[in-house]
């Protein structure tokens, strides 16, 4: 059972619950029929019994017309199942039994441990002359000068069993259909009654998507306040997230100012001095736009991500970067996976794609391959991740030149254009998605650059 499953947890209790609750009162109702079923037959038995009591209890009547009224061919046939028998247990040992126990003999139950009742009976089980099981019931009688006698009559047991076994036969049966139609029944409850949370799942996905900013609709009581705190928490996130973007942005014009003027000033002095200002001056510029950025797309990655499509955007990349580099011949194929979706902004994902593709174009003595793949999820329950993997076939790096190129503002060669950023704003952006960057070795002879980044 996980534990995360509330359906689970619910319908195996239930299941549980069912199951023990019609065995025990299937086991009760058995034993009460049994019961049942013995009383009854120990009725006739008795009935036997008492008709034979009041035929011994009658010498004078002729020996052809004792035991007649029993009534019962059974007794008549031979070992049938049925038999009666009267043994004097007085100094005159006589045993007189019917003709269906033939030449056999009746053991006494009292040999057999069964205890007197109330009544004066013994009652129980023996077998039979045939191995049959027999029900018994016995009773010593005492006529005084007409001696001592123990009467006994047994009937074929297995009438007993086969009542008791077509009545469990019929009750599993029906307490498995019923069984089954509980079961079905908890299922549906289980599933209606956990719908509202499924749907409230299912809208703050939305929510994470993009699809919507709010928990819309009616729920129920029980859940209802869990609905309003979530969207109270949205709206004081978003409040949050505002406030800190007005501050930045206050505090980027507050600073654009300034610097505006000591470039000015700069620029009107030519000397190393002014040269210098110039240049730490236009680093700072760097950085607050730098820094801006990521704290606009942290922003708007804190609030709600919106679903970009992956192969239009690397297709319009692809023919941009053809146009840049048109003069140096590059060959750029994309093999991209239609259904590649990103759970971020277009613009930030052709920020990082782009780096990379251009960075590739630059170092490439001929050919640019990308490949955009969707990949299952590692763990159970969380999104796909998107990889895109971008390969080029120039000199490549060493695993101490790619540690250094990661780092903001390094550069390798600076014969090529570029500030030497482009790489660690990737990396930046990618950590801000819950992304990575990895370089590595291209199959190609160059530098293979993997981007992974949140699927859907």
């Amino acid at each position: 059972m996980r534990g995360s499953s509330l359906a689970t947890r619910l319908f195996l209790s239930a299941t549980a619950w069912v199951v023990v609750i019609l065995l025990i009162t299937g086991v009760i109702l058995s034993s009460v029929y049994r019961n049942a079923t013995e009383r009854a037959f120990d009725r006739r038995l008795n009935l036997y019994l008492r008709t034979l009591i009041a035929e011994v209890a009658t010498p004078d009547e002729p020996p052809e017309q004792q035991f007649q009224s029993l009534g019962e061919p059974l007794f008549e046939l031979p070992l049938s199942g049925w038999y009666w028998q009267i043994v004097r247990t007085d100094e005159k040992a006589e045993t007189r039994a019917s003709r269906s126990l033939w030449d056999k003999k009746l053991p006494k139950m009292e040999d057999e441990g069964a205890e007197l009742t109330p009544a004066g009976i013994r009652l129980g089980y023996i077998d039979g002359p045939e191995g049959q099981s027999l029900r018994v019931v016995e009773r010593p009688i005492d006529l005084g000068a007409d001696g001592k006698f123990l009467v006994s009559v047994a009937g074929d047991a297995s009438e007993i069993f086969d009542e008791i076994r077509a009545f469990d036969y019929y009750l599993g049966g029906t307490f498995t259909a019923l069984g089954i139609v509980l079961l079905l029944t908890t299922i549906f409850q289980v599933r209606f009654g956990l719908a509202p949370l499924k749907r409230i799942s299912e809208a703050i996905a939305d929510i994470r998507s993009g699809r919507a900013e709010r928990l819309e609709g009616e729920f129920p009581v029980e859940i209802a306040p869990l609905a309003r705190e979530t969207n109270a928490l949205i709206d004081a996130n978003r409040e949050i997230v505002e406030r800190a973007r007005t501050h930045v942005g206050n505090l980027a014009h507050a600073i654009k100012t300034p610097l505006s003027v000591i470039l000015n000033e700069a620029s009107a002095h030519a000397n190393p001095f002014a040269s210098k200002v110039l240049e730490q001056a236009d680093v700072m510029r760097n950085q607050v736009a730098h820094h801006l950025e990521r704290a606009r797309i942290a922003a708007r990655v804190s609030i709600v991500a919106t679903i970009t499509e992956v192969a239009p955007a690397i297709e319009a990349l692809r023919r941009t970067m053809e146009k840049i580099h048109r003069d140096r011949r590059i060959t750029i194929v994309v093999k991209a996976d239609p259904s590649a979706k990103f759970r971020g902004e277009r613009q930030d994902l052709e920020e990082m794609a782009g780096n990379l593709v251009d960075n590739a174009c630059k170092w490439a003595a001929s050919q640019v391959l990308i490949e955009v793949r969707v990949e299952p999820p590692v763990v159970s329950g969380t999104a796909p991740r998107l990889r895109i993997v971008v390969d080029d076939d120039g000199r490549g790096l060493s695993a101490a030149e790619r540690a250094q190129v990661s780092r903001r503002g390094q550069r390798l060669d600076e014969s090529k254009p570029g500030s030497g950023l482009g790489l660690s704003i990737v990396v930046d952006l990618a950590s801000l998605y819950g992304g990575s960057l990895v370089l590595g070795d291209a199959p190609i002879g160059g530098l293979r650059a993997e981007l992974v980044l949140p699927g859907i």
